[in-house]
């Protein structure tokens, strides 16, 4: 078994099961909890466009700081497993949904391998609408390229280093466009009662 600082994105644009978009977060989130991961800390939550534009309405997007132990594949099924009970059902690539988790990161595992995972990483637009990988490839390889992990990602790992570049979280948010990051919008988190944690605590792997 094995025990990691285990990063997720969390997003939704559609009503499903638990209700509206936040509410689906935040069911997911409880449901991560009951199921044995400790939750370190939540972002706000952010409204943020669709992508590709145009593919939907717009998404509530948060990232959470979770702990826990397991392989990684098995904490993928698990986050697959909340995704299904919250009834997702994956059909076209980046087609709207109810609820999507996404494993970011857990701790700096390069996986399956850095060769791999840089591959990937470096994939162009659109061979990414295209093809998925048929393995876990960790740190997501489109982490560095989105504000709608990175924004809310900033908010409770800003120190956490991509074990494969080398840079930080507030590194990589700066490097993006100034518009994709204007146009996430935050909004009060339903569980702010979990809190912030001191620069002292945050993940830095």
């Amino acid at each position: 078994m094995y025990n990691y600082n285990i990063m997720i994105g969390l997003g939704a644009n559609l009503a499903g099961p638990a209700g509206v978009p936040a509410q689906a977060l935040v069911a997911a989130l409880k449901m991560l909890v009951d199921s044995g991961f400790a939750l370190r800390a939540v972002s706000r939550f952010y409204r943020s466009p669709a992508f590709p534009a145009g593919s939907g309405p717009d998404y509530v997007n948060a990232c959470a700081w979770l702990a826990g132990a397991g392989r990684p594949a098995e904490i993928l099924a698990q986050l697959h497993k909340v995704e299904a009970a919250l009834g997702r059902v994956r059909t076209t690539r980046w087609a709207a949904r109810g609820i999507d988790l996404d494993l970011l990161a857990l701790g700096d595992a390069v996986l399956p391998d850095a060769e791999t995972q840089a591959t990937w990483r470096a994939l162009p637009l659109e061979r990414q609408m295209q093809v998925a990988p048929e393995t876990l490839i960790l740190p997501h390889p489109r982490l560095a390229e989105r504000a709608f992990v990175l924004v809310p990602l900033a908010e409770i790992a800003p120190r956490w280093r991509h074990p494969a570049t080398g840079r930080t979280v507030m590194e990589m948010l700066a490097a993006l466009d100034r518009a994709e990051k204007a146009a996430l919008e935050p909004f009060l988190a339903p569980m702010a009662e979990i809190g912030g944690l001191s620069s002292a605590d945050q993940p830095t792997k």
